[in-house]
């Protein structure tokens, strides 16, 4: 009988310390059930955050190509996407929204974000986040830049003029036009020689130019005038844009009833320049921060020599 007791009580213990250790492996496990529940939750609200591309105002940019999501999902993703860019305490978040996504941009407006510009391809939309400093935000492409080229034959005192055949007044007027993006000034003159009177022409320097307000869609315009001598002489002009093109005796332009006033100043400038020699040259470096070149101008003796005009 009392082996019999024995045995129930190591029997007993046995059964305690194997409950003891289910017990445990069941904390255990629950523990590593919660915490892969929370790293999943973690990766779940990650991946609810649009991602985007920091840039060196502390600001962030979507682009709508690079992270599309599901509409209905969309306004969830960016109330989460706010909420954590405003914790960390970002300031202008840009979204480029793309033609196939177009249904985000009424979402957006509705959560604060304002139209910054837009594209043939898409609309760019932000939203300046801190509450306690003022918007500095800068407005997008206000100024129109276009360059006239003096394109000037020292030889015969001539100067290239065109009339285009669209203008609303036709004048006699220097070839030229608009900068295209990402085109060098010079290289725009020279472009625009060549394609409007068929002339090629070698930049020199800039000599003046003018600015004006509310031209094209409201923006501001600015015009350049360069100074360039011609590699050849025989004119072919663009019949689809240009009506006539000559070479025009520079004491003539100056006094043509056919030639604008403004334009007639120009003449006057470059009159000057010939005289002094004095121009605002090109010269090229990289950009510290984007490591791209950059046009630095400055005012040189262009060295062209002594040049006598009539």
């Amino acid at each position: 009988m009392r082996r019999m007791r024995l045995i129930s009580s190591k029997s007993s213990a046995i059964l305690l310390r194997a409950s003891r250790t289910t017990v445990r492996n069941a904390i255990v496990l629950s523990h590593s059930a919660r915490v892969e529940q929370l790293s999943t939750l973690d990766v779940t609200m990650t991946q609810r955050i649009f991602k985007g591309h920091n840039d060196h105002y502390n600001g962030i940019t979507i682009d709508s190509v690079e992270e599309a999501c599901d509409n209905k999902i969309f306004t969830q993703r960016l109330k989460d996407s706010l909420e954590q860019w405003t914790k960390n305490r970002n300031r202008t978040i840009w979204f480029r929204v793309h033609i196939p996504h177009t249904e985000w941009v009424p979402i957006l407006t509705g959560h604060g974000f304002i139209f910054h510009h837009a594209k043939e391809e898409y609309v760019m939309l932000y939203r300046w986040l801190p509450s306690d400093e003022e918007c500095n935000v800068p407005k997008y492409a206000h100024t129109f830049l276009g360059v006239g080229a003096f394109v000037f034959n020292k030889d015969t005192n001539e100067i290239l003029v065109i009339k285009e055949k669209y203008a609303s007044k036709v004048n006699w007027k220097l070839p030229g036009g608009y900068v295209e993006p990402g085109e060098n000034i010079e290289a725009a003159a020279k472009r625009e020689v060549l394609e409007e009177t068929g002339i090629q022409a070698e930049f020199k320097c800039l000599i003046s130019f003018r600015h004006g307000h509310d031209y094209f869609f409201g923006c501001s315009d600015i015009y350049m005038i360069a100074y360039l001598t011609p590699q050849n002489f025989e004119i072919e002009k663009c019949k689809r844009e240009i009506s006539d093109c000559r070479w025009m005796k520079l004491s003539e332009f100056m006094q043509h009833p056919e030639v604008h006033a403004n334009n007639k100043t120009l003449a006057t400038k470059t009159l000057d320049f010939l005289r002094h020699q004095m121009g605002i040259v090109v010269s090229y470096g990289i950009h510290p921060i984007t490591k791209k070149q950059i046009c630095v101008y400055s005012v040189e003796n262009t060295d062209i020599g002594n040049t006598s005009v009539e």
